[in-house]
């Protein structure tokens, strides 16, 4: 006899095959329970087909579904304590300036008004707009015929809410996307104010919408530009189109589209290198990458949005200006603003150079970004001072 004739008339034991299911943790014990017991003969050199019973799985897709609303309910609730929280600072230097500005009131004159438009401009409201709001509360002073201290601070402090809802009534901060195929928008700004953090946020956030997303690095100058917009894709699970180092970004632009398209994805994000305003070449590379989205999508909208940086007050004003004359800028993305005390900046941003601010920046997670609403900022930036005054 053969060893291996010895080991094939050996008898073969049966097996009890216990059959496990995921489920909660109860009592210490692991997620783990039996939803069958069977028991099997097996025979030598033949596999065993083992039937695996339908576990239900209703109840857990439920509440997979009944978490996922609560996630949605909850981050809805948090949009205004995060904006409240993100403009602490901000909130501070307003009611700081303005207690000290209130606090010198002897009677309402000429001087009352020169030190108010100052202390306006120290709250990085910008001179233009300062000298603006300084001239129509003036004109409420008159109008409300309002002598006291306390009546003052309630005729300005309304008027400048007043002042920052109005200035968005006939102003388009939605985000406009196309009714079919991808839709591209371009995060444009100098080096340094967050666009490639943005663009993995917003990209994250348009996933959590039900949007399919596609990333493109057409910042191929700047050191790790590329690798930080990869590990932002890693992060969201979204795809990333790249090039070589120091290749045309218009080129990393071409694929990203062709990409968008072949994928049937519904946004195209690029990130593009930080724009020296007063370099041309490099204002007409982003030309260049317009002209090949216009030329690949010619009936699709594009969004060109301008990230700027809060915590550099008036410089943030400057650079709009500049790169408003330069591109069709659709909207701002004001990164930061938790971290400044100038989010008065909004303000000249939109009454000057009439440029819808469409999202702010308020804090490090990915969660931390959201629209801009007018009323909601007015609402958190002077609510205390208006509760103060009343």
């Amino acid at each position: 006899m053969g060893l291996f004739d010895f080991f094939k008339k050996k008898p073969v034991k049966q097996v009890e095959v216990e059959i496990l299911y995921p489920s909660n943790w109860e009592n210490g014990m692991p997620p783990v329970k039996v939803v069958a017991v069977e028991i099997l003969q097996p025979t030598p050199g033949e596999a065993i087909d083992i039937e695996l019973p339908k576990a239900d799985t209703t109840e857990t897709e439920t509440e997979t579904e009944t978490e996922t609303e609560t996630e949605t309910e909850a981050e809805t609730e948090d949009a205004g304590e995060k904006l409240d929280t993100g403009l602490q600072k901000t909130k501070k230097t307003w009611s700081e300036r303005w207690n000290a500005f209130m606090a010198n009131f002897r009677s309402v004159d000429e001087d009352f008004f020169d030190d108010l438009e100052e202390t306006l401009i120290g709250a990085d409201v910008g001179a233009q707009t300062a000298l603006q709001l300084t001239d129509e509360l003036r004109d409420e002073v008159k109008l409300q015929n309002a002598k006291s201290k306390q009546e003052i601070s309630e005729v300005i402090i309304d008027k400048l809410v007043d002042l920052y809802r109005s200035q968005g009534v006939n102003e388009d901060a939605s985000m406009h996307f196309a009714p079919e195929g991808p839709t591209v928008i371009l995060l444009v700004g100098v080096n340094g104010v967050g666009k490639t953090t943005t663009i993995g946020k917003l990209s994250a956030y348009y996933k959590r919408a039900g949007k399919k997303v596609v990333l493109a690095a057409a910042d191929t100058f700047r050191a790790g530009a590329t690798e930080q917009l990869v590990a932002w894709g890693e992060r969201n699970d979204i795809p990333v189109v790249t090039g070589s180092s120091k290749a045309d970004p218009a080129s990393v632009v071409f694929d990203g589209v062709k990409t968008a398209i072949d994928t049937q994805a519904d946004i195209l994000f690029v990130d593009t290198a930080g724009r020296l305003q007063n370099n041309v070449n490099l204002m007409q590379e982003l030309s260049k990458m317009k002209r090949i989205i216009t030329r690949e999508l010619p009936n699709e909208p594009q969004e060109v949005l301008l990230t700027l940086d809060a915590t550099t007050g008036q410089n943030a004003v400057q650079q709009a200006k500049l790169f408003k004359d330069s591109t069709d800028v659709t909207g701002i993305v004001l990164t930061k603003l938790d971290g400044t005390a100038k989010g008065g900046i909004v303000l000249p941003i939109r009454n000057e150079l009439h440029l819808p601010v469409k999202w702010v920046g308020l804090g490090e997670k990915v969660t931390d970004i959201q629209p801009f609403e007018a009323n909601d900022f007015a609402k958190s930036l002077f609510g205390s001072l208006l509760t103060e005054s009343k």
